[in-house]
């Protein structure tokens, strides 16, 4: 146990159990993130996303990893394999397109952290041409991901960082209520689409939370 929050540094081993209890989490959401992707979408995200962590956990399970980047990079291409269709790719890249070309990394602090979803951000708009206000994940991602640097900047521990980016997602998955939709079936929507929120940004709000709830069960004792 680490003599402060401030020193909290994960091993490849706890990322993959992070990342499991993410994609339990996630598979939770499955009626939720299926009722918000029915409202203006194909209403087929929540069993996507299910499929998607499913194999991922399918694969996690199946080795010990010494290294972050190959924790992320089984995640990515376990989601892209299994999914198929847009997500599939998008929320790949959100985890492969992160890693790539970062050298092997043992440990996970909220600098690697904050590094490996900024080059995710760079890798989904270079791969859907989604930006902020296009009613997608990015609504989510790129705040919370703002969030994270703030929190590299002030010094703060990867418990703090997460808090942060949690609630940046949170408010980017509110916003998105506002936005009219410029990808996927919610676009033929027009203005029809404004008022309801993203299934994907909500996705990313539900991996913020789930990464928080990890660490702060992991290492803040009751």
């Amino acid at each position: 146990m680490p003599n402060s929050l401030q020193e909290v540094r994960l091993t490849a081993a706890q990322v993959k159990e992070m990342f499991l209890y993410v994609g339990e989490k996630v598979k939770e959401s499955k009626p939720l993130l299926t009722k918000i992707d029915s409202a203006i979408g194909d209403g087929d995200h929540g069993i996507g996303m299910s499929v998607g962590f499913t194999k991922a956990e399918e694969n996690l399970r199946q080795k010990e990893f010494a290294t972050i980047n190959d924790v992320f990079k089984t995640i990515g291409m376990s989601m892209i394999s299994s999914m198929g269709g847009a997500s599939g790719i998008i929320f790949g890249t959100l985890f492969v397109g992160g890693v790539k070309g970062i050298d092997p990394q043992e440990e996970l602090n909220l600098p690697l952290l904050t590094k490996i979803l900024e080059g995710s951000v760079t890798s989904i708009k270079e791969r859907g041409k989604a930006k902020l206000g296009d009613k997608t994940m990015i609504d989510a991602l790129e705040p919370a991901v703002l969030a994270l640097k703030q929190s590299v900047e002030e010094n703060q521990s990867l418990l703090e960082g997460l808090k942060s980016a949690e609630e940046k997602a949170e408010q980017g998955v509110e916003r998105t209520k506002e936005f009219v939709a410029k990808f996927g079936r919610a676009k033929s929507l027009g203005e029809r689409a404004i008022g309801y929120q993203d299934a994907g940004a909500t996705t990313v709000s539900i991996i913020f939370r789930s990464m928080r709830e990890w660490v702060e069960k992991a290492f803040v004792q009751e």
